[in-house]
Protein backbone atom coordinates (compact mmCIF):
# COMPACT_ATOMS: atom_id res chain seq x y z
CA UNK A 1 0.00 0.00 0.00
CA UNK A 2 1.31 3.44 -0.92
CA UNK A 3 1.15 6.53 1.26
CA UNK A 4 0.31 9.95 -0.14
CA UNK A 5 -0.03 13.52 1.08
CA UNK A 6 -2.84 15.31 -0.73
CA UNK A 7 -3.06 19.09 -0.78
CA UNK A 8 -6.69 20.19 -0.35
CA UNK A 9 -6.65 24.02 -0.43
CA UNK A 10 -10.44 24.41 -0.13
CA UNK A 11 -10.43 22.89 3.37
CA UNK A 12 -10.92 25.76 5.81
CA UNK A 13 -12.71 24.62 8.98
CA UNK A 14 -13.52 21.67 11.22
CA UNK A 15 -16.70 21.02 9.24
CA UNK A 16 -14.54 20.56 6.13
CA UNK A 17 -12.28 18.20 8.06
CA UNK A 18 -15.29 16.17 9.22
CA UNK A 19 -16.78 15.93 5.70
CA UNK A 20 -13.46 14.73 4.29
CA UNK A 21 -13.02 12.19 7.10
CA UNK A 22 -16.55 10.86 6.61
CA UNK A 23 -16.05 10.57 2.84
CA UNK A 24 -12.84 8.56 3.32
CA UNK A 25 -14.58 6.28 5.83
CA UNK A 26 -17.39 5.72 3.31
CA UNK A 27 -14.78 4.47 0.86
CA UNK A 28 -13.47 2.06 3.49
CA UNK A 29 -10.19 3.93 3.97
CA UNK A 30 -8.92 3.23 7.49
CA UNK A 31 -5.41 4.69 7.52
CA UNK A 32 -5.64 8.45 7.03
CA UNK A 33 -5.25 11.76 8.81
CA UNK A 34 -6.65 15.18 7.98
CA UNK A 35 -4.58 18.22 8.95
CA UNK A 36 -6.56 21.44 8.83
CA UNK A 37 -3.57 23.71 9.53
CA UNK A 38 -1.58 22.50 6.52
CA UNK A 39 -4.72 21.74 4.46
CA UNK A 40 -3.47 18.23 3.74
CA UNK A 41 -4.76 14.69 3.90
CA UNK A 42 -2.29 11.87 4.51
CA UNK A 43 -3.66 8.56 3.29
CA UNK A 44 -2.53 4.99 2.62
CA UNK A 45 -4.29 3.46 -0.37
CA UNK A 46 -3.94 1.36 -3.49
CA UNK A 47 -6.58 3.42 -5.34
CA UNK A 48 -5.60 7.09 -5.25
CA UNK A 49 -7.90 8.00 -8.15
CA UNK A 50 -10.96 6.76 -6.25
CA UNK A 51 -10.04 9.00 -3.30
CA UNK A 52 -9.38 12.02 -5.51
CA UNK A 53 -12.72 11.49 -7.28
CA UNK A 54 -14.61 11.24 -3.97
CA UNK A 55 -13.03 14.42 -2.62
CA UNK A 56 -13.85 16.28 -5.83
CA UNK A 57 -17.43 14.97 -5.60
CA UNK A 58 -17.85 16.61 -2.18
CA UNK A 59 -16.26 19.88 -3.40
CA UNK A 60 -12.74 19.38 -2.01
CA UNK A 61 -10.62 18.85 -5.12
CA UNK A 62 -7.04 17.71 -4.63
CA UNK A 63 -4.56 20.34 -5.88
CA UNK A 64 -1.35 18.37 -5.46
CA UNK A 65 -0.23 14.84 -4.59
CA UNK A 66 3.07 13.78 -3.07
CA UNK A 67 4.02 10.15 -2.55
CA UNK A 68 5.81 9.57 0.76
Amino acid sequence: MKEYVLSVPDMSCNHCKMRISNALKELGVEDFSVDLDSKTVRVKTEDLEKIKAKLAEIDYPVAEVKEV
